[in-house]
């Protein structure tokens, strides 16, 4: 960042790289929540239900700061949600 422009420009752009970093942290326990949840839902793991609840936790937390959409928050939960039901519906009819 230069001293080029207004002061006021300038401080913008400060606060921009500001919210910047804070906003990436956010962001990058989001997709690392996801994805392992993804991950232990292919796999069949048990475990599958907690990391889902916690990838949910940390979608929720990200609208509450608005880095993403609420729509696209629930969005994703949805599909979690989903491809645990999809996964977990056949391992239920063998158990029966």
């Amino acid at each position: 960042m230069g001293s080029k422009g207004h002061k006021s420009a300038q401080k913008v752009a400060r606060g921009s790289i500001r919210r910047q970093a804070r906003n990436k942290t956010t962001r990058s326990q989001l997709k690392t929540d996801v994805a392992k949840a993804e991950k232990l839902i292919a796999a069949g793991d048990a475990a599958a239900k907690d990391a889902i609840k916690a990838a949910a936790s940390t979608l929720d937390k990200a609208v509450n700061k608005k880095n993403i959409h609420t729509n696209a928050a629930a969005r994703k939960k949805s599909r979690l949600m989903k491809k645990l039901n999809k996964g977990a519906g056949p391992a239920k009819a063998k158990a029966a």
